[in-house]
Formats: structure tokens, sequence, C-alpha cells
């Protein structure tokens, strides 16, 4: 029999009360090495990240492609970072499919950085989530999570549609937009196409209809 009280409820990739040291303690478990870790609000999840299906994944490098293709055509300075841990401890912890240090914060990240701590570092501009089975949490809690520590933007790629809700947060609210703020004059519709396309394109493929569209006149 598990030690751990926790233990059942957290492989379910659910929401579970707990405090910073139990989470911290969880985190450390063996069992959940590979896993995704949220705190929020005196509450933890664990995204088991055993095994991505080839669709999480694509969604994932296609959107990656789209935003790195437009910053280096557009020449707006930015850092990727692929599921990067950001921690502000004992409030909050998130490590989002995607984020993105745009502008002047492109370098604001050190080489060494191990886990991103936010009382010394500033919060990235832009998050992504690619979500299958966790379209409802992302589009609730952990919304409500990036609006408390400050995101100015906020995508959720809806794996099953192929399509992307975009956020812009402010006063610890949001509203959908339609065009990105972070990356000036980006159309989420844009990268709708994009997902859609890479169902029956490769990616190259999908990156040269990518920058047709950034190089058009209008854009």
């Amino acid at each position: 029999m598990s030690m751990n009280p926790l233990s059942n409820l957290i492989a379910s990739d659910t929401w579970v009360p707990a405090t910073w040291n139990e989470y911290l303690s969880a985190l450390d478990d063996p069992a959940h090495a590979k896993s995704k870790g949220y705190y929020s609000n005196g509450r933890m999840r664990l995204e088991m990240q055993v095994s991505v299906g080839f669709d999480h994944s694509t969604n994932h490098s296609v959107i990656s492609l789209a935003v790195n293709l437009y910053g280096i055509l557009k020449g707006i300075p930015f850092t990727i970072l692929d599921n990067c841990s950001f921690r502000k401890t004992g409030y909050a912890e998130f490590q989002p499919d995607l984020a993105y240090y745009v502008g002047n914060k492109a370098t604001a990240i050190p080489s060494g950085t191990d886990i991103v701590n936010l009382e010394e570092y500033p919060v990235p501009d832009l998050v992504v989530e690619v979500a299958k089975s966790s379209l409802f949490d992302d589009r609730t809690v952990k919304r409500v999570l990036y609006e408390d520590v400050g995101i100015a933007e906020y995508w959720i790629v809806n794996v099953e549609t192929g399509e992307v809700l975009a956020y812009q947060m402010s006063d610890r609210g949001s509203q959908r937009i339609d065009i990105s703020v972070m990356f000036p004059g980006l159309e989420i519709a844009t990268l709708d196409q994009a997902l859609q396309r890479s169902r029956n394109q490769d990616q190259s493929q999908v990156g040269a209809w990518l920058m047709a569209q950034f190089q058009s006149p209008g854009n």
C-alpha cells in the first residue's frame, strides 16, 4: 500500500490539494520523473509524460515552426523554451509546452539556468499549451494560473480541431484575440491553417506555405 495518500489522484492528471512541500516531494518521487509539474492556489497537478502521441507532437512542432519563422522573417528578437519549468517558490509552478521571451526580454534568462526562478527572472511573454485530453483544464485552471503570474499572452492548441485559442492577459484577466500581441501582425487564423495543412503535408511544405504567407505584401 502506498504511503502517499495523494498518489492515486496524482496519476490521474487531476488537481490535488497540496502544500508546497508536498508538491516538491511528489516531484522528487522517481515514479513521477517524467511528469510535468503545475502548482497554483494550494493545488498541484502532475501530468504524466511517459508517452506523447503523434498528433500532440506534430501540433507542438508546427506551432513552434510557425512562430520561429515569423520571428526570424520579421526581425523580432525571441528565445523559445521547450517544456521548461518556471517556479515562484511557495506560490506557483508551471511547465508549458512552449514559452517565449520576446523583444528586450529575449536574453533575460542566462545559460546554465535550470528551473527558472520567477523571483529572480521575469515570466515569459507567451506560453503555449498543446491540448488533447487536457483542453478543459487548459481553458480554466491553467488560464487562471497564467493570469495570476502575469503572462502577457496565452495560446491553447486544440489538437482535435487543429485550432488555436489565443488570449491577451492583463490585470489578472484575459480576452480572446485574433492577432498576436507579442508577435505583432501574426494572425491566429494562419496558425490554424498551418495546423490543418500539417495533417496531410510534411513540415517542409507547411513551412514553405507559412513563409509565403508571412512574406506576402499584406504582412
